[in-house]
């Protein structure tokens, strides 16, 4: 074999071995640090807008919230405790925050489940207008609200179960 033909062999090696380092790296840096979150919009205040302005506003900076099948949606907002039901916290009691718990692996979650099937930013609790709304933040096992994986913000009844992969947790007065 000629050196020219040696040296062209020994630089695609050393590419293909560098791409596959960058590879490594890059899956690494995402799965510690994590994928970009979007931001939910404001909830409407209706005392800055005007009466002609308002509907207007609403309508622009909703939300589609789908609704699971057959919950009662009374008292979302009366919620005052997050508990885990099953899992390796069960029994654990949360107290709600004012505005949003965010749950996830990451050390950085209120709510911290160390498990596989938890991503690292799983899922986000939010007080909304009417209720405390649940958020799938693109995890890759999926959040469910009572048996139904949640696609978009969904409204979340009282006493309804919330699973993250093995764990299960409700919200309660």
């Amino acid at each position: 074999m000629s050196e020219l033909t040696l040296l062209l062999l020994r630089i695609t090696f050393l590419i293909i071995l560098w791409a596959f380092v960058f590879v490594i790296v890059y899956s690494l840096r995402s799965d510690l640090i994590g994928h970009r979150v979007r931001r939910m919009p404001e909830p409407p205040r209706a005392a800055a807008a005007s009466p002609i302005v308002a509907p207007v506003a609403a309508a622009a900076m909703a939300v589609p919230v789908a609704a699971p099948r057959n919950l009662d949606r009374a008292g979302s907002r009366d919620a005052r405790r997050l508990v885990i039901t099953s899992g390796a916290k069960a029994g654990l009691e949360i107290d709600l925050p004012e505005e949003q718990l965010t749950i996830g692996r990451s050390s950085e979650s209120a709510l911290v489940i160390r498990e596989d099937y938890a991503s690292t930013h799983h899922a986000r609790l939010l007080l909304w207008a009417d209720g405390w709304v649940i958020q799938d933040l693109d995890s890759t096992n999926g959040t469910y609200l009572d048996g139904v994986r949640v696609i978009v913000p969904t409204q979340v009844p009282l006493n309804t179960p919330i699973k993250i992969g093995t764990t299960s947790f409700e919200l309660r007065r």
